[in-house]
């Protein structure tokens, strides 16, 4: 079987193309990222007869219609979406969605003297030498002829040689673009292989992007109305202001009960989860379909019957269907305030103290998958908050998401939801991953590793105080940016012979404080900053931080995971304290999990 065609089609065949709904070009109604001086450049090397580089298109497959008769599957761009939307605008007019949603038209200019092309400006407009827009020419009742008498009256030139520069400019109809045709028998994996090769920017072609050209490209079953009310969602969540521009540009779907489903967004003020689209699709699809690989949503978007190999209406519409459903799902105003609440419930207050979108998308694909089998509100809560922490810590959807992904959907949707954490729970978390295998993996000098997030989610989720804090939490302290505090400070290590980072910046090296603590307690040795603050505890002055009593100082060990032995180290026993800190760390994520 041939993977691919080439051809080489004209450029008045390609925009027919899309006229004619032949080929869908979703980015047509999608923000245009091109700058309009790049619009002009392509003008001018078609003009010139340039190579302008190919176009990759992947054919729908053919499906089997309930009459038994077969309807050909439209043709998919996944490169050069720019090129022939910037195409249609500049020849046809058409205007163009910019990036804050507003309809714009491309508008280029030519002078037929010169043979130049520029982005028209007022400037321009004003001059007799220039084509305002260069879309006047290529309609079917420009008469070139008449047009170069006028002009070469007005601009003491000859009217033949601008006629026959006009004649020219609409040759560029005629000029030919290379189209790469994949085989559309050809799975999404070799597709995007060609892709990469093919490209010359090495741009990666995501499972995702291909599921959103082809759910765009099927107006039949509301493709188009899916996509728009995801890319609406993740817009409006970022840039709440564009509301009204949207309304404005997009009067139609304004008027639907999905533009009604997604404005609230625009007065969310939680940031800790921002999807984007392909958030928003892996969850859609893996609580609706129970399948976690974004291949699998393509082929059934096709109409793909895994088992005779058809493609068939009915199953294309069915998925049509089920992922609308999804979508609304997530975006529900409810499902997402619930979930939120249960990630707050875990101690997770802001979007740094998790890093794992996989995790995430998983978590809130459970709990909409659990509240479809109508499982007890309490109980979705306490699985889908364990099971986020549990996905974290053992790094769960890290290395093959999608295959995790497929594998737990399926056993979560047939068993018991409790049983089968349980279940993996012991096989996951025994004693052992708690006494030696998390203490070694917080052995690590990375402060963004997801072990040191989790021991602050434990911090915030048990209300800890900032270390030598006697009233301000290390909640408040996430909040407000509070400082990232060294126990062993930085400069004293480093002046001991402890200069490399992966040393100094030891997990277990670092505490969470305020600003005026970390800044008094200087590059002091601990056995010496703290036998200061010991001695003015017992005379009861006041203390940076506020610690006041004997008591609320080893309270606030306990909280932050510092040996009582703490207040006699120094460089020598620096390693020592390390250890002993992993330990009690690992012992504090622990307990703070099975409280969950």
């Amino acid at each position: 079987m041939a993977k691919y065609s080439v051809n080489n089609h004209s450029v008045e065949n390609i925009i027919s193309w899309i006229n004619s709904g032949e080929i869908a070009i979703p980015e047509m109604q999608r923000p245009f990222v091109w700058e309009a001086s790049k619009v002009r450049d392509l003008m001018d090397s078609l003009y010139k007869g340039y190579p302008v580089g190919y176009i990759i298109i992947w054919k729908n497959p053919d499906v089997k219609l309930k009459d038994g008769t077969f309807s050909n599957g439209k043709k998919i761009v996944i490169d050069g979406q720019q090129r022939i939307t910037a195409l249609t605008a500049a020849i046809t007019g058409q205007e163009v969605v910019n990036q804050e949603y507003k309809k714009i038209p491309i508008r280029i200019s030519f002078n037929p003297l010169d043979e130049k092309f520029e982005v028209c400006n007022p400037a321009l407009e004003k001059d007799s030498k220039y084509i305002n827009d260069i879309s006047e020419v290529f309609k079917p009742d420009f008469n070139c002829f008449n047009f170069a008498i006028q002009y070469g009256s007005q601009n003491d030139s000859n009217p033949s040689d601008i006629n026959n520069t006009l004649v020219k400019l609409k040759g560029i109809l005629g000029n030919s673009i290379g189209v790469i045709e994949l085989n559309q028998e050809l799975d999404i994996e070799t597709v995007t292989d060609i892709f990469i090769r093919i490209n010359s920017k090495g741009t990666v072609l995501s499972q995702a992007d291909f599921a959103m050209s082809k759910i765009s490209s099927n107006e039949k079953y509301g493709g188009d109305i899916i996509r728009k009310t995801i890319d609406y969602f993740c817009h409006l969540n970022q840039r709440p202001m564009d509301l009204e521009v949207i309304k404005s540009n997009d009067q139609e779907f304004a008027k639907l009960d999905e533009f009604n489903k997604i404005q609230w967004i625009t007065n969310n003020t939680d940031d800790i989860y921002s999807p984007s689209y392909t958030d928003i699709l892996r969850v859609a699809f893996t609580s609706q379909f129970h399948r976690g690989k974004l291949s699998d949503l393509v082929n059934l978007l096709s109409g793909r019957n895994f088992e005779t190999r058809d493609y068939e209406e009915e199953i294309a519409e069915k998925s049509y269907d089920r992922l609308h459903d999804g979508v609304l799902k997530f975006i529900n105003k409810t499902n997402y305030d619930r979930y939120m609440m249960i990630l707050k419930s875990a101690g997770i207050i802001d979007a740094s103290l998790i890093r794992s979108d996989n995790a995430l998308n998983f978590a809130y694909a459970l709990f909409i998958l659990l509240r479809d089998k109508g499982v007890h509100p309490n109980t979705i809560e306490t699985v889908v908050r364990k099971w986020l922490v549990l996905s974290i810590l053992t790094g769960r959807y890290s290395g093959s998401p999608e295959s995790m992904f497929d594998y737990d959907i399926k056993r979560f949707n047939a068993n018991d939801p409790e049983e089968y954490l349980k279940s993996v729970e012991l096989g996951q978390l025994s004693d052992a991953y708690w006494e030696h295998i998390l203490p070694e993996r917080l052995n690590t000098s990375v402060a963004s590793s997801p072990y040191f997030k989790l021991y602050l989610m434990a911090q915030v989720h048990s209300g800890d105080k900032g270390f030598l804090s006697s009233q301000i939490t290390v909640g408040a302290l996430i909040s407000n940016r509070g400082d990232i505090h060294h126990l062993f400070p930085k400069k004293y290590l480093q002046r001991n012979c402890h200069n490399s980072r992966s040393e100094y910046n030891q997990i277990a090296n670092y505490a969470i404080t305020q600003s005026e603590i970390n800044i008094q307690i200087k590059d002091d040795a601990p056995n010496i900053y703290m036998a200061k603050i010991l001695e003015q505890i017992e005379s009861k002055k006041s203390v940076i931080g506020g610690i006041l009593t004997k008591e609320q100082l080893n309270e606030s060990f306990k909280q932050n995971c510092i040996p009582e032995e703490f207040v006699n180290y120094d460089v020598n026993t620096y390693y020592e304290f390390l250890a002993r800190r992993r330990y009690l760390m690992s012992q504090k994520i622990r307990d703070y999990y099975f409280s969950l």
